[in-house]
This record gives structure tokens, sequence and C-alpha cells, in this order.
């Protein structure tokens, strides 16, 4: 697959994962604690830091009929209407610049996810490295035609998307100026079970669409973020908070800093045990060769004595005739007198 540069980093199979912290509504409406997320997450050793840009106003409408409040069956959000839910959740607007200057500062790639014109626009002021489109938008093709013409690099999440739907979105973004995308594969409920998270649709997007595909996690803990770089994983998205007890909106599904510095060095550890295809001892195993098996002298033998199971075994180390000559040595017999203990060689036989 093409590799693509975002910021300063090369993202594509030949790099170590790109590792996503999103701060989401984490920051419990206070600048302070956004910016202490910014310094945790580039402590932990997150590669970028993504916010996401709305406000409840520009995301939907402040009403409470049904068609408008979160159902029981979300026990993170239930009772609220999505006015109440992004009220509680957007990061304000004038608080980018301060986050993206830190971001920079620690050595992170800032980036958001624009839910309309005006919030794409307002981050094109801040020159932003690439696009993230989040799944509840993946079907918005007006969107997703004004992001790709901006012409860098988007990352699209894939949740509740149809096959055709995501053909219909590569579509959009390709034919309106964006040649340069990543899709992640992702489960839209919060937290996502493991069961539902279906990795093995990693390296069939992949190949369907061939792009190089990542995972946005939603299920708890770092498991299925590390065997998602085993099937190709080149991109992971995780959400992070400083403290779940400290709540949030997305608290709950959300790494702390300890978990996520093990994300990133675990799925680093993965991406680099995947190597090449190996068969045969690796340099480093070239000195473990001596203690494999091979064929010694049992017993002191004497010249022209036959060799037998009594004065010969297959034992470590492996400094003589391989295994494999046992049974074709068994009755030949020795040119010289040998003690116990000598590796056998073609060379000492009659």
């Amino acid at each position: 697959m093409k590799e693509i540069k975002i910021g300063n980093r090369t993202i594509g199979s030949g790099h170590p994962p790109f590792v996503i912290a999103e701060m989401s509504g984490n920051h419990n409406k206070s600048l302070d604690r956004a910016l202490e997320i910014v310094k945790a997450a580039a402590r932990a050793g997150a590669h970028a830091f993504k916010i996401q840009t709305y406000t409840p106003d520009t995301m939907t409408l402040n009403l409470r009929n049904k068609d408008f409040m979160i159902g029981e069956s979300n026990g993170l959000w239930k009772g609220k209407s999505l006015y109440e839910l992004y009220a509680e959740a957007y990061t304000p607007w004038e608080w980018h610049e301060p986050i993206f200057a830190s971001c920079r500062a620690l050595g992170m790639i800032p980036f958001s996810t624009p839910f309309d014109e005006s919030s794409l626009e307002f981050l094109e002021t801040l020159g932003v490295d690439c696009y993230k489109i989040a799944s509840f938008e993946n079907n918005d093709i007006p969107l997703l035609r004004k992001v790709a013409s901006k012409g860098k690099p988007m990352i699209i999440s894939t949740g509740m998307a149809s096959l055709g739907d995501i053909e219909q979105a590569v579509r959009t973004i390709t034919g309106a100026g964006c040649q340069e995308y990543i899709l992640l594969k992702c489960t839209s409920s919060y937290p996502a079970s493991p069961e539902n998270t279906n990795l093995n649709t990693i390296p069939y997007l992949r190949d369907v669409f061939r792009a190089q595909v990542g995972l946005s996690d939603h299920t708890l803990g770092v498991g299925a973020a590390v065997a998602s770089v085993a099937l190709g994983s080149t991109v992971i998205e995780k959400h992070f908070t400083l403290n779940r007890a400290e709540g949030g909106v997305d608290a709950a599904f959300s790494l702390e800093p300890a978990e996520f510095a093990s994300l990133v060095r675990e799925t680093d550890t993965a991406w680099r045990a995947l190597g090449g295809v190996s068969i045969g001892p690796t340099p480093e195993e070239e000195k473990s060769l001596q203690f494999r098996r091979s064929v010694y002298t049992s017993k002191d033998i004497k010249a022209g004595d036959l060799l037998t199971a009594d004065n010969i075994r297959v034992i470590r180390p492996g400094y003589g005739l391989g295994p494999k000559y046992y049974d074709l040595l068994l009755g030949k017999r020795l040119r010289t007198d040998l003690p116990i203990g000598t590796p056998l060689s073609w060379d000492l036989l009659l």
C-alpha cells in the first residue's frame, strides 16, 4: 500500500503504528484539564492528538421530543437529549489554538474531526495536517466532498457503514480531490465488546479498497488494538483521559495514561514482531545452534570397534553429526580411539 505522510510521520506497513489519542469530551469543560490531557498523552507516547470541532447548534436541534432523546439502550448517555450531550462534550473553538500549540510543542500532531462546513473552514485557519471523519458522518456526502476538496489526508471511521456505503465514501473523496486516505475499522458502540469488534475485517477492507486500514477502538483495554496490528492495522485511535474515576462523557471507555503508554509500547512490539517470512535460524539464533542435539560417543571406544546403541547417543550439544545420521552410523567402525563425549564426524570412520 502507498505510504501516507501526515505531519512529520510516515504511515504504512513499513513503519510503527500511528497511535492517536482522542480527547473527545473528556476535558469536562475545563481548558486547564484539556491541556493536562495533552501533556499526559505526549508523556504516554501518543503520536497524534485528536479533538472534535462542533457546537451543539451545528450538530442538532435543541429539542427534547422522542427523535432527539438518547434511549435507554445507551447506558452512558441515556436520559439526555442530543443537544444536552453535545453541549457537555464539545470543545470550545477558542480552545483549539492553545491545544494545538501545546501538542506541537510536545511533538504530537494535532488534528480534528469537522462536522460541518463552518468547523472545516475554522480548522483550515489552524493549519491542520489531516482530517478525521467520524463514523456517524461517513454517510454525509456533502461533508465528505467539502473535506476532500482541501486535498489533505483523510482518516475515515467505517462504523455502521455497509460495503456500499464505504465504496460511496471512497468514490466521493477521491473524486473531490483527496488521494490519500485511511479507513478505520470501527464498532460504534460505547464501549464495544470484543465479540463485536471483528478485526478480520481489517485485511478485507485493505484488499478491497487497496488502502491502508487501521482501528478506531472502543473496547476496554489494549488487547484488540495490539491484535489489529498483526492483521495489518497501520493506525490506532483510542480515547484518552486522565482518570476514569473523574468522569467525562467518554471516560468509561477511555484509557488512562499508564494504559495508553502500554498501548503505544505493545502495538510497537507487535509491529516489530511481524517481521517477514523467516525459515531457519535468525542471526540471533546462530549462537543457540550449539544447544541442538547431535551424535556423541557415550563410552570410550577403541579403534575398529562397532558403533552401537550402547556407545553412541543423540544428546546436546550440537557439535557432532546431526541426529538424522544416527541410524546410518550404527554398525560403522572407528579409525581411531575415541573417549566418551566425542562429537562424531565422518572423518572418524573407517
